[in-house]
């Protein structure tokens, strides 16, 4: 993470599996800071950077391991945001160019929202496979009916596009009861 405020500390934890080595950047009192990243399993931290040692910072963390998500909210982090594999701004707080640069942009002030985005993005990402295969698969199978003579050609077209059409649809709907 590039950011970390104390009061958020517990949605960290929120972020599930191996591949969360949070780094954050964190303001400038360090005392009651170090607690909370303590308690989360952060040993390290950096603080005061100027944009050019956030972008050093974030290429050594993506070296180190991969993937880095970095949250900025501020001009100053736009190229930090930029050299990330994902960039979470903070909407309504970001600036213009942190809402241009980062891939995902919250629209509230509000870093509990941040865990709810991940998990609707790998639902989504879950959904648009799933209704790729279908539709393919449906397609493919009607084709192959319709050659055979299995089909008519009118059935094929009505059932492969617009029947289709309606279970993708559909299908994509769920996403809708994603709990925020």
């Amino acid at each position: 993470m590039g950011l970390l405020w104390s009061p958020f500390h517990s949605y960290l934890t929120s972020f599930p599996g191996p591949s969360a080595h949070p780094a954050p950047e964190t303001p400038s009192a360090h005392r009651p800071l170090s607690d909370d990243l303590a308690e989360v399993g952060v040993d390290e931290w950096r603080t005061r950077l100027l944009p050019e040692d956030k972008v050093r910072e974030v290429v050594k963390l993506r070296e180190a391991h991969g993937v880095v998500a970095m949250l900025g909210d501020g001009v100053n982090d736009a190229p930090a945001l930029a050299a990330a594999t994902v960039g979470f701004d903070m909407g309504a707080a970001g600036s213009p160019a942190t809402i241009e640069t980062a891939d995902v942009a919250l629209m509230a002030d509000d870093l509990t929202k941040l865990p709810y985005a991940v998990r609707l993005a790998r639902r989504a990402r879950r959904t648009i496979r799933f209704n790729i295969a279908l539709a393919l698969g449906l397609k493919g199978i009607l084709a192959v009916g319709a050659i055979l003579g299995l089909l008519g050609l009118s059935v094929a077209v009505l059932v492969g596009d617009m029947g289709g059409s309606l279970v993708v649809t559909l299908n994509a709907l769920r996403l809708a009861r994603t709990q925020g």
